[in-house]
C-alpha cells in the first residue's frame, strides 16, 4: 500500500457538531486530500455511525476513509480501514473482523512497540507524538525526530507521524524517514486552505 503524504484526522472533539465535521471534509477533498481517519472517543456507537455514514456519503469515493477503534463500524459504515492503539483490539483481532481486503493501521510510542507492530498484519505503522500535543488528555511521552528516525530503521512498513505536527515542522518529519503526516489541530480553523499548504510544503 502506498500512503499520501498528508493524513489527515477528523476528531469529533474538534468540532460543534457533525454538520461542521462534514465541511471541513469536504474542503480537505477539495484541496486534494485523497485520505482521512474518523476519530470519535466520545459518541455512542449509533452516533459514530451514523457521523460516519455521511462521511462516506461526502467524500464519495474521493477518499479511502480510515476508522479510529471500530473494526465493527468501519464495516458497517463501508470505510476501507481501521486503526488502532495500543489499548484497543490487538491486529490479529481486528483482521478475524475486517478481513484482509481493508487496510489496517496500529499506533506506536517507542521502539518496542513499532517491532512488535512490524511482526502483525498491519499495514502502516504511527508513531507518535513526535512533538508536544493538545490533541489527546494524557499523551505518550514525545519521541521527537530521533524517535522517527528509530523507528524507520525497525520497520519497512509505511510510517506515519503523529503529534504535534504543523507547517513548521512537518518537511523534517518526512526527512526523518515518515511517508505521512496525521494532522488533526493544524488543519483548523481553515481546513482546505491548511491542507493546500500542507500538500504544497510535503510535495
Amino acid at each position: 500500500m502506498t500512503l499520501p503524504r498528508l493524513y489527515p484526522i477528523l476528531d469529533s472533539a474538534c468540532f460543534p457538531g457533525s454538520d461542521l465535521l462534514l465541511s471541513a471534509a469536504e474542503q480537505l477533498i477539495s484541496a486534494g486530500v485523497t485520505l482521512l481517519q474518523f476519530r470519535s472517543k466520545s459518541g455512542s456507537p449509533r452516533q459514530i455511525l451514523e457521523t460516519a455514514r455521511e462521511l462516506r456519503k461526502t467524500t464519495g469515493t474521493s477518499a479511502t476513509l480510515i476508522m479510529n477503534d471500530r473494526a465493527d463500524l468501519a464495516l458497517a459504515a463501508g470505510f476501507e480501514g481501521v486503526h488502532v492503539g495500543q489499548d484497543d483490539l490487538s491486529p490479529e483481532g481486528v483482521r478475524k473482523v475486517i478481513g484482509w481486503n481493508l487496510w489496517l493501521g496500529v499506533s506506536t510510542h517507542n521502539p518496542d512497540q513499532v517491532s512488535d507492530a512490524d511482526k502483525t498484519s498491519a499495514d502502516y505503522i504511527a508513531i507518535g507524538p513526535v512533538f508536544s500535543t493538545a490533541s489527546k488528555a494524557n499523551p505518550d511521552p514525545v519521541v521527537g525526530l530521533d524517535g522517527v528516525r528509530r523507528s524507520r530503521e525497525l520497520t519497512n512498513k509505511p510510517l506515519v507521524a503523529i503529534g504535534g505536527i504543523t507547517l513548521a515542522n512537518c518537511r523534517s518529519v518526512i526527512d526523518a524517514g515518515a511517508d505521512s503526516v496525521a494532522v488533526i489541530s493544524a488543519l483548523l480553523p481553515h481546513p482546505r486552505k491548511s491542507a493546500e499548504e500542507f500538500l504544497r510544503i510535503l510535495r
